[in-house]
């Protein structure tokens, strides 16, 4: 018989793919260093949704690992100040994280639920779900209202790993167009761009 909890991460993936379909007309943003950054607009949002795309010399074990040291991948995420493990149970997690914004905007911070999918040619699927109701808010930060996205590692069988991190966000609060505009672009650039440096270095 399937939990309750196991019934609700189903469901809530299935919403997740949902919100994701909205987001299909990807048009290239930024395409360098080996990383490309697309942006889609997203139906009902005046946020748009990013993908970077890059691929690099390690393999989906070590870059899964990186992902599941919770406190070490604040250092490579962009704009995260704090990051720590809620709840681990199989193959899901609840991860808080704490983002800096520069001033006048507040802090912001995040509750993500990761549920991790393994496929039969050795990739990994990461989804993440907003879930902004499971903690009290914390003063000070405003509450990401919103997040739907994923990372994906694909083997490319020479060595090295296709890895694509998609997301969009209702980030919750007033946010001024210059920085959610920026934001959707450096956001996917500089997490690959640090996941690459530090899985490299191994």
């Amino acid at each position: 018989m399937i939990s309750l909890s196991r019934a609700a991460a189903i469901c809530g993936l299935g919403l997740l793919a949902s919100g994701l379909a909205h987001a299909e007309d990807w048009k290239l943003a930024k395409d360098e260093d080996g990383i490309k950054v697309y942006l889609s607009e997203v139906q009902g949002s005046k946020y748009k949704a990013y993908r970077g795309v890059t691929t690099i010399a390690s393999d989906v074990a070590s870059l899964r690992a990186l992902q599941e040291d919770v406190d070490g991948s604040c250092k490579w995420i962009h704009a995260c100040a704090e990051q720590k493990l809620l709840k681990h149970e199989g193959a899901e997690s609840w991860v808080y994280t704490r983002f800096d914004m520069p001033w006048p905007v507040e802090a912001r911070d995040s509750v993500l639920h990761v549920v991790s999918e393994e496929g039969a040619d050795g990739s990994v699927l990461r989804k993440l779900d907003g879930q902004p109701q499971y903690l009290p808010k914390e003063d000070g930060y405003t509450r990401v209202a919103s997040l739907q996205g994923f990372w994906k590692f694909v083997p490319q069988g020479d060595g090295r790993v296709e890895v694509t991190y998609q997301v969009h966000t209702e980030p919750g609060g007033s946010v001024p167009s210059w920085l959610a505009n920026s934001f959707v672009v450096e956001a996917p650039f500089n997490t690959l761009s640090g996941l690459r440096a530090l899985a490299e270095k191994r």
